[in-house]
């Protein structure tokens, strides 16, 4: 997944940093993704889910607004209606990239942005809330011992998450002036309320009143025990097979046609956890699973080993090569069951590098339906004509090299 480092012109006219991360393969779509109150486009959470949207052939931007992160500004000199101008402005400087954004995503006080910006950005298909409040000035409850001091002084010094940040009398106005709830009433995109019932900052209150308040088609998926940063791996990694798995109903992921003889495309493993074994497996844009080791072997038992997958390729060719015989034959087969064991251990033959003996998978095929003697060994030799079976009996040459 390329990523990559751009700057753009925020609403005060400061250099606002970003991330592109843009897709191996065809880019389908665009989504712009804005962090929460006081953190940064490159928290786990955007950058987790910022590489799935990637897989999928959905390009996403984050970035840091006004003030945070890496970008220009003082913080003091923002307010809500800022990040929502900011997003505003990181939507028009895609669009100047001819990749308009049709996903909108957002996190916590990041999230109602998200929904303002949307009815003002109409090439809008969806919306995505992770954690976010139905009314933004839920966020001063972060400073509330420091209200007096900022309505005297005009701003004060506060600590959030350990950092200090100072706080304006304007931001305070602009947050209690919001009315969140009115244009949820208006909402044209489809929304995805995503949020965690033991979500301590922003209550799960928030997210029934959001998505009370929108009209369809609108979803809502429980966050189980996350918490409001979704900081563990595994929660962060939930949230972006929901968003992934949601968002092909409403925005158009259709890929080009391969050219003629074309193959099947790239299957890419990429590290999810490097401490662990865990593989994101993605086939061209439309398929990802998980590769792992079990739980014996140091992985976390989350998807096959590259052996189970070597036999699954196996049992799913020889499946589809004996139901294309008979559905051509037009024979009696009501189904086909495969089953195929392998003679190997991938995390032990990862340790050992074993050479030195020849692989050998036991295949096991069951056939139902009112098939003749003759019919039935017909198809056992058409398994053996199944091209992954001959593929593992010929020899096969792996060109290696090296890539930036």
């Amino acid at each position: 997944m390329p990523s990559g480092k751009i700057t753009f012109t925020g609403h005060a006219g400061h250099a606002l940093a970003a991330r592109l991360d843009m897709p191996d393969g065809p880019h389908l779509a665009t989504a712009l993704f804005a962090h929460c109150f006081t953190c940064s486009k490159d928290i786990a959470a955007a950058r987790r889910i910022a590489a799935r949207l990637a897989g999928l052939g959905i390009a996403v931007l984050r970035f840091d607004f006004t003030g945070l992160g890496h970008s220009e500004g003082e913080f003091e000199n923002t307010h809500f209606s800022s990040n929502v101008e900011d997003i505003v402005q990181a939507a028009k400087a895609l669009s100047d990239r001819d990749m308009t954004p049709t996903l909108l995503i957002g996190h916590s006080l990041g999230g109602a942005a998200i929904i303002k910006a949307a009815s003002l950005l109409p090439d809008t298909k969806a919306v995505v809330t992770i954690g976010a409040p139905a009314d933004p000035a839920h966020v001063v409850e972060n400073f509330r011992d420091a209200l007096p001091r900022i309505r005297a002084e005009g701003s004060a010094e506060v600590y959030l998450g350990g950092r200090p940040f100072r706080v304006s009398k304007d931001f305070v106005e602009d947050v209690n002036a919001s009315d969140l709830e009115a244009i949820l009433g208006k909402l044209k995109p489809a929304l995805l309320v995503l949020h965690a019932p033991r979500d301590e900052l922003v209550s799960i209150d928030n997210a029934a009143r959001i998505f009370m308040a929108a009209k369809h088609p609108k979803s809502f998926v429980t966050l189980d025990d996350a918490d409001h940063l979704i900081t563990r791996p595994d929660d962060a990694e939930y949230v972006a097979q929901v968003i992934t798995a949601w968002v092909s109903k409403y925005v158009e992921l259709t890929p080009p046609a391969p050219p003629p003889g074309a193959p099947e495309g790239i299957v890419r493993a990429s590290e999810a956890d490097p401490r662990g074994f865990l593989q994101d497996i993605q086939s061209g844009p439309n398929h990802h699973t998980y590769a792992d080791e079990p739980l014996a072997y140091g992985g976390t038992n989350k998807g096959m080993s590259p052996y189970g997958f070597l036999s699954t390729g196996l049992a799913a060719c020889t499946s589809m090569t004996i139901r294309m015989y008979a559905r051509r034959k037009g024979w009696p087969l009501d189904h086909v069951r495969v089953d195929v064991s392998h003679d190997k251990v991938h995390a032990q033959d990862a340790e050992t590098g074993t050479r030195d003996r020849v692989d050998q998978f036991q295949r096991e095929i069951s056939l139902d339906g009112a098939l003749d003697h003759d019919q039935r060994a017909r198809l056992l030799e058409i398994a053996d004509r199944c091209p992954v079976h001959r593929t593992l009996e010929g020899s096969s040459k792996v060109l290696t090299k090296l890539v930036d």
